[in-house]
């Protein structure tokens, strides 16, 4: 059977036109991460259509969790569903009739679509009650820049919530639409932002001799930076440092500039790598300071842990997915990209998984990617079982 028809236990969305419609006044405004206000007001008025029997606001800032009791409210165990509120400070070039409204940000990562997909269980829950346990539904902020999550982590009404299981997907371009993609242990990488600031002393351009300048440590720093991951044989797995910006001073031809900045993002499949790549580019840092007569601070920024999956938690995900009759694809490696979702899969049991959303879709963070609306039934399904299989097992 084609991946894109899974046979429901009759089980469907009746108001998906009204789900569609949602995601589409998302993706006409969007909100950067932290400052998600009018996306959470919207989607916490649309899901009282639902009945959820309890609304938890206030989440790590933004966010807010809707929670569905099974007809049982005492008994079963409570499943988490997560979706993000954040989209990304990239200029549409999409011409749809709902285009972003607001200059330099729009939905380029699809978490508009993940919204929605949560929108369709809240749905199914609401006009397909389970039979006991909890569902979560969980509206996190900030996922792009790291925070959102554990910000939630450390809010006291979500601590209050008594999760076992967690989940949450991720539309993935290049793979076949609604092709499901699991991968047990390491899903996505670890990553982090470093960024270094050197100081020397400014002078006049025409009396360079007096000041001291920068550039060459910069310089350096570049090429050593660079040069870590050259030999990727010191690491266990795949580990990258990638040079994303530096500056030099102002642009003024008649000064000697005395500051310059590097900033990097460092990667790794696995976390021991990543700390190691940490320590490294520090030493280097130093190094490059001392030779050039510099000062320097640096910071950490935008840290993600490498999401792990649990294998209990990736078979529930396949045996949902085979129930459905969904095309099932095992990933050799872990993806390159991260996910803040690990800070979750670090303190319970669960999995981030792929979800395929065409072979011909622009990449994610691409200047004209839009999810398609085709993949909230099938996710929002995908879901849904899981729930089922976990509580009515």
């Amino acid at each position: 059977m084609h991946p894109m028809s899974p046979t429901l236990s009759s089980v469907s969305i009746p108001d998906l036109e009204e789900i569609i419609a949602l995601r589409h006044h998302l993706h006409r405004h969007p909100e950067l991460s932290g400052l998600e206000y009018e996306t959470s007001h919207t989607l916490q008025n649309f899901l009282q259509r639902y009945q959820p029997d309890e609304i938890v606001s206030a989440l790590g800032g933004t966010g807010f969790a809707a929670i569905f009791h099974g007809k049982e409210s005492s008994a079963g165990p409570t499943v988490l569903f997560r979706a993000e509120l954040d989209a990304l400070p990239i200029v549409e070039q999409n011409e749809l009739p709902y285009t972003s409204l607001q200059k330099g940000v729009s939905h380029k990562c699809g978490h508009d679509g993940h919204m929605a997909t949560l929108a369709g269980l809240a749905s199914m829950l609401h006009h397909h009650p389970l039979a006991k346990g909890r569902v979560v539904l969980l509206f996190q902020p900030a996922e792009e820049t790291g925070a959102g999550a554990w910000a939630v982590l450390h809010t006291p009404a979500f601590q209050k919530i008594a999760i076992e299981h967690v989940f949450a997907l991720h539309n993935m371009p290049g793979l076949l639409m609604g092709q499901v993609l699991v991968r047990p242990e390491i899903f996505a990488a670890a990553s982090v932002g470093l960024q270094v600031k050197l100081y020397g002393k400014e002078s006049h351009a025409a009396e360079p001799e007096n000041g001291v300048n920068p550039g060459e440590g910069m310089s350096e720093l570049i090429q050593a930076f660079n040069a870590l991951v050259r030999d990727q044989q010191r690491f266990q797995d795949l580990t990258l440092l990638t040079v994303v910006h530096a500056r030099l001073g102002e642009v003024a031809f008649g000064t000697n500039p005395g500051f310059a900045m590097v900033m990097a993002t460092l990667r790794a499949f696995e976390q021991e790598d990543l700390n190691q790549l940490k320590s490294l580019a520090l030493e280097a840092v130093k190094l490059v300071s001392l030779k050039y007569g510099l000062r320097y601070d640096f910071e950490w920024l935008e840290e993600f842990p490498a999401t792990r999956n649990s294998a209990e938690a990736v078979e529930c995900i396949e045996q949902a997915a085979q129930y459905l009759r969904m095309d099932i694809k095992q990933a050799a490696q872990p993806v390159r990209w991260s996910e803040d979702f690990g800070h979750l899969t670090n303190r319970y049991s669960g999995a981030l998984f792929g979800l395929g959303s065409g072979t011909n879709q622009p990449q994610l963070h691409h200047a004209d990617y839009d999810f398609p609306d085709e993949l909230i039934p099938v996710g929002a399904a995908l879901f849904y079982r899981i729930a089922e299989s976990i509580l009515n097992p």
